[in-house]
């Protein structure tokens, strides 16, 4: 399992204790991996160079570990959590029996090209990021606890991150969580950074988009990819343009076209649910809340009407 999802691990019982057994759970995509793992014993793994970003995030025990000449670390349930590069052999020289811990591979190209969108210019990489990433307070603890909320829906079947719009929102903010939260060279920037608006023809290509295929999953990043811009540029485009956010819109633009399509549909043959997902809506109980705010009426009313 770890070989087809993760990496061609060299896996070493350090201490064989009778019974052991390791326990693994492995969801999300082929750009962003989540794993929840423990192996039950004391173990050294030698992965070579993972070609991807990685984290590993204790929640029990601890691991220690090197990668390429550096020197070695200690990654601490509560702590901190291991930081890898894509470049670099890697060298697990002790994971703890009783340490459980969550596990994140990015791609190189997906950090990469979000760190990219989030500058709005192009960037060499690899980041290089830093190794060691405190979890205990701060930007960093706030990650940590974004990784236990999406790997323990992304480990279950019938979680909601195999749906493609949620799927897509969360490891869009798994990757923007991390880069604001490691330390790097881009870190100031990211901070400092006041992006150029976009164009007002950029943004009504973006609107054209959204009407033309409402029910889309469109994720920020897709839309500021529209408008040739990054996502604080488009953001800041649209609150100026628009009045609201590119997300905002979207939703008030499918509330119309569900109210619309509810008030023509024959409530014989139509349901709500049914036009409530052509549109883009997955989450029924969000939407139903947010459709009577708008419209002071529930949608099965409207449909009855």
């Amino acid at each position: 399992m770890l070989k087809r999802h993760f990496y061609a691990l060299d896996v070493e019982v350090l201490r064989p204790a009778p019974g052991w057994a390791a326990r693994f759970a492995v969801g999300g995509t082929d750009t962003v991996t989540l794993g929840d793992l423990e192996f039950g014993v004391d173990v050294r793994i030698r992965a070579g160079e993972l070609g991807a970003y990685h984290v590993n995030l204790p929640l029990t025990g601890a691991m220690h570990w090197h990668q390429g000449r550096d020197e070695p670390q200690q990654a601490l349930a509560g702590k901190t959590a291991a930081v890898y590069q894509p470049v670099g052999d890697t060298v697990v020289d002790q994971w703890d029996g009783d340490c459980r811990l969550l596990a994140v591979k990015i791609g190189r190209a997906e950090l990469e090209t979000q760190l990219e969108a989030m500058l709005d210019r192009p960037v060499r990489g690899p980041i290089d990021l830093g190794p060691m990433l405190d979890v205990s307070s701060g930007p960093g603890a706030s990650w940590a606890r974004l990784v236990r909320l999406v790997t323990g829906d992304a480990v279950h079947p019938d979680g909601l991150t195999a749906h493609p719009v949620i799927g897509a929102r969360m490891r869009e903010a798994l990757v923007t969580g991390l880069l604001l939260a490691t330390d790097h060279r881009h870190r100031g920037s990211l901070d400092r950074h006041t992006p150029a608006l976009a164009a007002p023809g950029a943004i009504r290509r973006v609107v054209e988009a959204m009407r033309a295929q409402p029910g889309r999953p469109f994720t920020v990043a897709d839309l500021a990819g529209i408008a040739g811009v990054g996502a604080r540029a488009l953001q800041q485009s649209f609150a100026r343009y628009v009045g609201m956010p590119p997300m905002t819109y979207l939703r008030q633009l499918r509330l119309a076209l569900v109210h619309d399509g509810l008030r023509a549909a024959d409530p014989g043959e139509t349901t709500v649910a049914q036009v409530a997902y052509r549109y883009g809506f997955t989450h029924l109980g969000r939407f139903a809340a947010a459709y009577r705010e708008r419209y002071a009426i529930s949608p099965s009313e409207t449909l009855r009407k």
